[in-house]
Formats: C-alpha cells, structure tokens, sequence
C-alpha cells in the first residue's frame, strides 16, 4: 500500500500536534512492519513556522530513502518570496509536492497569492495537498475552487472532509476533475459512502502517521487494521491503497 498522508516528528514547533521523536529508521521500519510500500511525508514544524530551513529538515529526514520516502514541504503563501521557495523544494530538494495548512497558517484559499505558488508545483509537475475539514479556511469547496483556477494542478484532500464536511469533500471531488480525496480522519461509515460514489481514480488513503506518542505510530497501524471493517471490495481496496495513488506520484515514487 501508499500511505498519502504522513509525518515527520515535530523537532521544533512544541505544539498539541507534537508526538514521539524517532528518525528516520524508526519511520521505515514502521512502513516496512505496516506493509507500506512508500509514504508521502508532509512538512510538520512549517505548518506553524514556514521557513526554508523547515524544508530542509524535512529533505534530510526523507534523504534516508527518497523512493519510499516523497516529501511535500510547505510554505506560507503571505510570506515574501514564497513562489521562490516552492522552486526550490522541487528544484534543489527533490520535493514531490507542497503541503498547505490554511487554517493554521491562517490564509484563504482565494487569496491571489497562491496563484504564483500553484504555477510552481504545475511546472514542476508536482502535487498540491491541503488540509480540510476545518471551517472557516480549510472547507473542500474553498480547496475546490482553487483546483478549478489550476485545473493542470492535481490538488488532494488531505482529510477527505474528516467528520463534517465529507459530503462536501464527495461532491467537490465529483465536480472537480484535478481534484483527490485523501480519507485520513474521515469516519468508516463515510469512507465507504466516498468509495461508493467518487469517480475512478480518485480516492488516496492516508494514517496520519508522525504524530503519535509512540515512534512505532501504533495508532496510525491501527488505521489500517481498520479498513478491513469498513466493508468495502477487494477492488477499492487495491484502488485506494495501490492503484489511484501509484498513478498519481508517477515518477516520483522509487
């Protein structure tokens, strides 16, 4: 399987995300013990504190198997030079793709400045992944209406509308074509409505592994025990886990 949604530990920001330190052997042998054949790590301290030298602990957490390891850095779309930072995770930091966190990095998903980041991650035919879930910035239809301004930009979920707004992840994701659905947080009943009905291709799964107490990430291994309860056939299974995002890392998976 590809876990779309993961974490480094939080080496600087001391916040309520904060879990275990481990490094980077602790977290591959995590994959290898879970059956995960590749991970997508998502910046941690810059979703508090965007600065390049975040990016630069994320690469050189990942560096220790960049094949199996895809990082996606971050930035704060306000901050000067952002367009130019994003250049550099993908061109100088082999980043796959750049996470963003409106609501705790406190911007709205219409603001005019992401337009020159998202040219970025389109010319470096990279991956854009948000958060949502999380009124009042992190909505999907907010997300949505970005994708439609960068319709060659493919734009993931990054909660699948966790336990709210999943029917408007759902829709959102029906209506957009560049738009993914990553269910990480998103409840068992509502993963297999989303399985149901989103359109071929379309549907990534993600732990939200990195933040526990435990380097082990028992929680996160928890996740995926759980699938097998959600009732769902063996062919959305291999969709969601192997097929759907192998297409979409492409090039950027080892």
């Amino acid at each position: 399987m590809i876990d779309f949604h993961t974490h480094p530990p939080a080496w600087h920001a001391s916040t309520w995300l904060g879990g275990a330190e481990f490094g980077p052997g602790e977290f591959l042998d995590f994959l290898n013990g879970s059956g995960i054949e590749a991970a997508v790590v998502l910046a941690h301290d810059g979703l508090f504190n965007a600065t390049p030298e975040a990016n630069d602990d994320l690469a050189r957490f990942t560096a220790a198997d960049p094949g199996r390891m895809i990082a996606f850095g971050t930035v704060n779309p306000r901050h000067a030079g952002a367009p130019d930072e994003v250049r550099r995770c993908f061109t100088e930091l082999g980043f796959g793709g750049l996470k963003l966190h409106p609501w705790l990095q406190g911007f709205s998903m219409h603001e005019t400045a992401l337009d020159a980041i998202c040219e970025e991650v389109e010319s470096a035919d990279g991956i854009l992944l948000s958060h949502d879930g999380s009124p009042p910035y992190s909505m999907p239809g907010q997300i949505a209406a970005l994708a439609r301004r960068h319709p060659r930009v493919p734009v993931v979920l990054g909660h699948g509308g966790l336990h709210d707004c999943w029917r408007e992840a759902l829709a959102a994701t029906i209506a957009t074509p560049n738009l993914y659905l990553c269910l990480c947080g998103t409840p068992p009943y509502a993963a297999r409505h989303i399985l149901a009905h989103a359109p071929a291709g379309k549907v990534l799964f993600g732990t939200d592994a990195g933040l526990s107490d435990r380097a082990s990430q028992d929680y996160a291994v928890a996740r995926i025990a759980e699938i097998d309860g959600w009732g769902i056939t063996a062919r959305q299974r291999e969709e969601m886990l192997v097929t759907n995002p192998r297409r979409l890392l492409g090039g950027w998976l080892g």
